[in-house]
């Protein structure tokens, strides 16, 4: 089984500022972390690698800085590492954004299932993995709470305003995770070590056609 989990680097502080210019965040003096919820996406793929076996790649847009939390994703266990970074891509909307990590969803191929997280800190949109879901043509299920797959299926429970329901969709799929479905690991300093050797790739647009 193949999976591809993307996650973001979003600033320590719920303090953002944007330029009144171009409407970006302001990143300078910010110290930038993974998004938690990409953390909790990275932990439920590396569950369900240790469960059935495959590869995780993990999969970042960003500016190169971005870098860091592909490497900590590698140092939690994932096995691969691509960093989709362009100047192309700055100011990227949701709609953007999810374009572009289709394009990357397809150059890796062969994908099982996409992991992300509800929403990222910085935004609380909530839209990129549901517009990544849409240009793929692949079904999505989101707010997972639990996470399984069985006989081809990716298996899920979520709350709503309403109730509590059980959903599955059939591979290849995507889906959003909510904080509650784990508790992320800490990197070990061995897998750290490990994390240093792992391959690690940087597309810009034209490798993303």
């Amino acid at each position: 089984m193949k999976i591809v989990v993307c996650i973001k680097q979003v600033p320590d502080t719920t303090e953002v500022k944007l330029d009144p210019v171009t409407g970006n965040l302001i990143r300078d003096g910010v110290e930038s972390i993974m998004n938690p919820l990409d953390a909790n996406a990275v932990e439920a793929a590396l569950r369900l690698k240790e469960q059935y076996g495959g590869t995780v790649v993990a999969v970042s847009m960003g500016p190169p800085q971005a870098e860091d939390v592909l490497k900590k994703a590698l140092a939690m266990g994932c096995d691969e590492a691509a960093l989709l970074s362009d100047r192309a891509f700055g100011g990227a909307d949701t709609l953007a954004t999810g374009y572009v990590l289709a394009k990357a969803a397809e150059k890796i191929g062969d994908y099982d299932l996409l992991i992300f997280g509800r929403h990222a800190s910085d935004g609380e949109t909530a839209q990129t993995g549901p517009v990544t879901a849409a240009f793929l043509g692949v079904p999505q299920i989101t707010l997972a709470e639990t996470l399984d797959v069985q006989d081809g299926w990716v298996v899920a429970r979520r709350t709503t305003e309403d109730c509590t329901e059980t959903v599955r969709a059939k591979l290849p799929a995507l889906v959003t995770v909510c904080g509650e479905i784990n508790e992320p690991r800490y990197p070990t300093p061995i897998n750290i070590m490990r994390a240093l050797k792992k391959p690690r790739v940087v597309w810009n647009h034209e490798d993303l056609d």
